[in-house]
């Protein structure tokens, strides 16, 4: 039986829930769909919108659609531990870009979601780069399957729970696949001729983020493929190792 909450703040809570709807909008919302998705009326609505966006956290374009703005994300990005791992691994992240002429990025786990929070693009002229921000399912990119394959029975299971894959077997499978490989190469499922090269960071056997390689053959690469996927297992392991005596281990 679940406890009654003893403290409620309404005007909080609706904040709240706007946020969280736009945040899970594919496309911008009308003051119509926000009521519609928060089950509450436009004047319940109203004054709270205004507010969300005089705070910038918030905004609307140019056809009247509410959009969450970056606001959110960069507050989350000054968490101590999120501003040591980029820092801890955007010199390594670096060198990997260089060394194979490619862009890469680094992604951690969020609500049942990855998020990229750090990335370095291609040197080269021609590359394929995912932007800061990025959001996308666990189960539908690289780096949210690195990140459920590398972690204790408890903690992947909690996060199948988020996506509802509890019982997802085929999954569970490929997630064990990955955990004993030790990294993942799959075809892109977002961009067609992008292979995607994923590989953990790691701190106490467990990962905290994924470190990803979009790899675009033609041409433009300075190393195969598979020289690639040692180079990124090579950087993971030293970024690991980096963040292994700091705050985040």
């Amino acid at each position: 039986m679940t406890e009654p909450r003893k403290y409620r703040a309404p005007a909080l809570q609706k904040g709240l829930e706007i946020l969280e709807a736009l945040a899970h909008a594919a496309q911008p919302m009308t003051m119509s769909d926000i009521s519609a998705a928060v089950s509450r009326s436009r004047n319940e609505i109203f004054r709270m919108l205004q507010v969300l966006e005089d705070l910038n956290y918030i905004s609307r374009n140019s056809a009247g659609g509410y959009v969450l703005t970056n606001r959110l994300f960069a507050l989350g990005m000054q968490q101590p531990a999120v501003r040591d791992l980029v820092g801890q691994s955007l010199p390594r992240m670096n060198d990997l870009a260089e060394t194979l002429g490619q862009s890469c990025h680094l992604a951690v786990g969020s609500g049942g979601e990855i998020v990229v929070i750090a990335r370095v693009e291609s040197p080269g002229l021609l590359g394929f780069a995912v932007r800061v921000g990025y959001r996308r399912a666990f189960h539908l990119s690289a780096s949210g399957q690195v990140l459920m394959a590398f972690q204790t029975e408890r903690a992947r299971a909690r996060m199948l729970a988020e996506i509802g894959r509890e019982e997802d077997r085929d999954l569970i499978s490929r997630l064990d696949g990955i955990r004993s490989a030790g990294y993942l190469v799959e075809d892109s499922s977002a961009i067609t001729g992008v292979h995607d090269l994923s590989a953990p960071i790691l701190a106490h056997n467990a990962a905290v983020a994924a470190l990803t390689v979009p790899f675009v053959g033609g041409g433009s690469e300075r190393a195969p493929m598979e020289v690639a996927v040692d180079e990124l297992r090579q950087t993971a392991d030293r970024i690991s190792h980096d963040i292994e005596g700091s705050r985040l281990a």
